[in-house]
């Protein structure tokens, strides 16, 4: 596995978000990173509420938390829950003083650890992890040590689960993986063709395994794609990218793009709103 992704795919207006919070990602004990996208960490101390945006990609993460309201009052316990996809724009209100510390598990990785239900299950959903201590995660310091003692929290906290080598979730990171980095899988056909398969076969694979189906996952990549490139430029030629990405037209790329983010692109690129 390479190194933790330096790139901003997903977030929406990145630049502000970095300018309010600490943003870091790490990576995990090697037998982990099979499985893991990485590690996600950020800490936050604000003098005014924010609310950050993410165009979630397909995969699962387990997140444990720590909130402190601007007057210092600890907001609740710790707690860690597992967040499945999300299948909209993501929202979180972020106020005071705040510890989060995800674990983003790659398409299709995070079967091995909760073997027992497809992923489905989790889609869309936000579930509480009943007995487990978020502790050893979330109390380090914030020294480069403390960090690191954080981060080996977590690798303990995932290998006391498994993972439970599974054939099935190995093809589906590579299937989701393909449709990542591949430009010329457009179409669930395309990847069906591609792989000697079924599309019903891939459909089945994805609900148990990934947690929504690949077309979805093919038209939240286009929608990553089309987002960075706003966040990057002023001046894309949205016509030239709609066709690169495998839309018919422009017209759709504006659809789906308005219907996630929120605004359509030629709106967002110039402006990049910030959103409270």
């Amino acid at each position: 596995m390479a190194a933790p992704r330096r790139d901003t795919r997903g977030i929406v207006d990145a630049a502000e978000l970095f300018a309010r919070v600490r943003f870091r990602r790490r990576e995990p004990a090697p037998p982990l990173r099979p499985y893991l996208e990485h590690y996600w960490l950020i800490d936050w101390d604000l003098d005014q509420p924010y609310a950050s945006h993410v165009v979630p990609h397909p995969s699962v993460n387990i997140v444990f938390q720590r909130y402190t309201s601007a007057a210092g009052d600890v907001s609740g316990a710790p707690f860690a829950e597992i967040a499945g996809i999300g299948l909209g724009l993501f929202t979180q209100k972020l106020e005071g003083r705040g510890r989060v510390r995800g674990i983003q598990f790659r398409p299709g990785g995070f079967r091995p650890f909760f073997p027992d239900r497809p992923v489905t299950e989790w889609t869309g959903r936000r579930v509480r992890l009943a007995g487990t201590d978020p502790t050893p995660v979330l109390s380090p310091d914030d020294s480069p040590d403390g960090e690191d003692a954080g981060v080996a929290a977590l690798d303990a906290f995932l290998l006391g689960l498994g993972p439970h080598p599974d054939p099935q979730a190995d093809r589906a990171m590579a299937l989701a993986d393909r449709i990542r980095t591949d430009r010329t899988i457009r179409r669930v056909t395309d990847l069906a063709r591609a792989e000697g398969v079924s599309v019903r076969l891939l459909q089945r694979l994805f609900a148990g395994y990934v947690g929504v189906g690949p077309k979805w996952v093919i038209l939240r990549y286009r929608i990553h794609e089309a987002l960075e490139r706003a966040e990057a430029s002023a001046d894309v030629d949205w016509a030239t990218l709609a066709a690169e990405l495998g839309y018919a037209d422009q017209a759709h790329l504006v659809r789906d793009f308005k219907a996630t983010v929120g605004v359509p692109p030629t709106a967002y690129a110039p402006t990049r709103p910030t959103r409270r």
